[in-house]
C-alpha cells in the first residue's frame, strides 16, 4: 500500500509547525504587552509614592508651653488673635531654650522663624477645646515652617538655603541641634487627612479634610440619584419596552453618552444647574448632579448586561407557575442580576470620584477654608462651597512651593487608595452574591 501524499501521522506537517510558531509568537506579543503595562504601572507608582510618601510625615517642635490665664484673655481681646497666640508660643519657646544648657546661645530670630504661621491658630484651637488648661503647662507639638519640614525630607539643603529668603543656613544648623535634643520630631501626619487647605505661606498646614468631605457628599448624591434611576431605566428597556426604532435610538444614545468627554457634562451642568436652576456654585450638590449625569450611562449599560446574562428559562419558569411579568423580574431576575449591578455601580462611582474636568467648570476649584455642612438654612442640602480630591490635586500642582507638589502626590496616593478600596469592594460583593445555575 502506497504512503499518503501528506506523509506520516507521526511526522509534524510543515503547516502545523508554522501555526505553532505563530501561536508562540502571539503569546510572546501578549506577554510583552502585559509586561510593558506592568512596567509602566510600576514606574508610575514608584514616582508617585516616592514624591508623596513624605507628605504623610510632618515635622513638629515639641516643647512645654505655659498657659497663663491673663495672657489668654489678652490674646482673645486682641484684634489679631492668631498673632497674639504666636507671642505666647514665642515666650514659652524662649524660656525653654534659656533653661536648656546646650541651647542657651540660640538666637531668638532663628528660633522664632522656625515656627509655622499656623502654630498660633493651632494653640488657640487647643485653648478653646480645653478651657480648664489655664494656669498649667502643656507639652505642645507645633508645626515647623515648610522649609524646616522640607529640610528633614530632603527638599531643602544648606546650598538652597543661601538663596531662600524663608530660611537661613543657621536655622538648618539649629534644626539639627533641636533634633538631637528631641525637641524637633517627626510624626505621622494625621492632620493631612483632617485639615482644610492652607495659603501659599503655610504649605505645612495644608490638608485634604474639605476635599475628602466634599467628595463624600458628591458620591452620596450620585449614589442616591444614579443607582435608582439607572436600574429603573435598565429594567424597563430590557424587560418591558417593546423593540422598536424608538428603543433603538435610545440605546444608541445611551452608548454615545457613555463615550462623551466628561468636560461636556461640566458645560451642561454649568448651563442647567447654575445658570438656569441657580444652584450654588462650587457646591457638592451641583457636583453630584453633574457626576450623576456622567455616571448614568455606565450604570445603565452594566445593569442591562447583567439582566441579559440571566437565562430565559428562569423568566419562563416564573411565568409558568403564574407569576406576572413584574413578579418574575423583581422576585427572580433582579436578585440574580444584583452582583453585576453592584459591580457596575461601584465602578461608575469610582470613575466619578476621579473626575476633575466637569468640577472645574462648575467652580469647585475655589480655595475653601471652612468645612461644608451637609445642611444649612441658607444653602440647603449639600449647598455650601466645597472642593474634591482630584480638584485639590489640580490646585496644589499649580502652586510654586515644592511642599505643595509633595502634598499633591500624597493626595494622589490617597485617591488611589480610595479607588482601590472601591474596586476591591466591587469584586468582593460580586463574588459574595454571585449565584450559579
Amino acid at each position: 500500500m502506497s504512503a499518503s501524499k501528506h506523509g506520516s501521522l507521526l511526522q509534524t506537517d510543515p503547516h502545523t509547525k508554522k501555526r505553532n510558531a505563530a501561536e508562540k509568537r502571539f503569546r510572546m506579543y501578549g506577554l510583552s504587552a502585559i509586561g510593558i503595562a506592568i512596567v509602566a504601572l510600576v514606574i508610575l507608582l514608584v514616582s508617585i509614592i516616592g514624591n508623596g510618601a513624605s507628605s504623610f510625615r510632618q515635622t513638629y517642635l515639641s516643647f512645654p508651653v505655659t498657659i497663663n490665664a491673663t495672657e489668654i484673655e489678652a490674646a482673645e481681646s486682641a484684634l489679631l488673635k492668631t498673632g497674639a497666640y504666636n507671642k505666647i508660643i514665642q515666650i514659652s519657646l524662649l524660656a525653654y531654650l534659656t533653661n536648656n544648657d546646650q541651647l542657651q546661645d540660640t538666637p531668638e530670630a532663628d528660633a522664632f522663624g522656625m515656627i509655622s504661621d499656623e502654630a498660633g491658630a493651632t494653640f488657640r484651637r487647643f485653648i478653646l477645646a480645653n478651657p480648664d488648661a489655664a494656669g498649667t503647662t502643656f507639652q505642645m507639638n507645633l508645626l515647623t515652617n515648610g522649609r524646616i519640614d522640607g529640610y528633614f525630607k530632603g527638599r531643602v539643603t544648606a546650598q538652597t538655603a543661601l538663596l531662600d529668603k524663608n530660611v537661613t543656613p543657621a536655622q538648618l544648623i539649629l534644626a539639627d541641634r533641636l533634633a538631637d535634643q528631641g525637641t524637633l520630631v517627626q510624626r505621622f501626619n494625621w492632620a493631612f487627612f483632617t485639615n482644610p487647605d492652607a495659603s501659599d505661606q503655610r504649605p505645612e498646614a495644608a490638608g485634604l479634610g474639605v476635599a475628602i468631605l466634599g467628595s463624600l457628599y458628591m458620591m452620596a448624591v450620585v449614589l442616591c440619584l444614579a443607582l435608582p434611576i439607572g436600574v429603573a431605566a435598565s429594567i424597563y428597556l430590557e424587560e418591558f419596552a417593546r423593540k422598536s426604532w424608538i428603543t433603538d435610538v435610545i440605546e444608541v444614545n445611551i452608548a454615545n453618552l457613555a463615550a462623551v468627554p466628561s468636560i461636556v457634562y461640566g458645560i451642561l451642568g454649568l448651563a442647567i444647574f447654575i445658570n438656569f436652576a441657580e444652584l450654588n456654585q462650587s457646591s457638592p450638590l451641583v457636583g453630584g448632579l453633574v457626576l450623576t449625569l456622567m455616571t448614568l450611562p455606565t450604570i445603565i449599560i452594566s445593569t442591562r448586561a447583567s439582566l441579559k446574562s440571566i437565562p430565559p428559562s428562569i423568566r419562563d419558569a416564573a411565568l409558568g407557575v403564574g407569576a406576572s411579568k413584574m413578579q418574575s423580574v423583581f422576585h427572580h431576575v433582579l436578585p440574580l442580576a444584583a452582583p453585576g449591578i453592584l459591580t457596575g455601580t461601584i465602578i461608575g462611582l469610582a470613575q466619578a470620584l476621579g473626575e476633575t474636568a466637569p468640577l472645574l467648570l462648575i467652580g469647585m476649584v475655589a480655595f475653601v477654608k471652612e468645612y461644608p455642612a451637609a445642611w444649612s438654612p441658607d444653602a440647603g442640602l449639600f449647598g455650601e462651597a466645597s472642593t474634591a480630591l482630584p480638584v485639590q490635586v489640580f490646585n496644589w500642582t499649580q502652586r510654586s512651593d515644592p511642599a505643595f507638589v509633595e502634598r499633591a502626590s500624597g493626595a494622589i496616593i490617597t485617591l488611589l487608595i480610595f479607588l482601590l478600596i472601591m474596586n476591591a469592594l466591587a469584586i468582593f460583593l460580586r463574588k459574595k452574591f454571585e449565584r450559579r445555575w
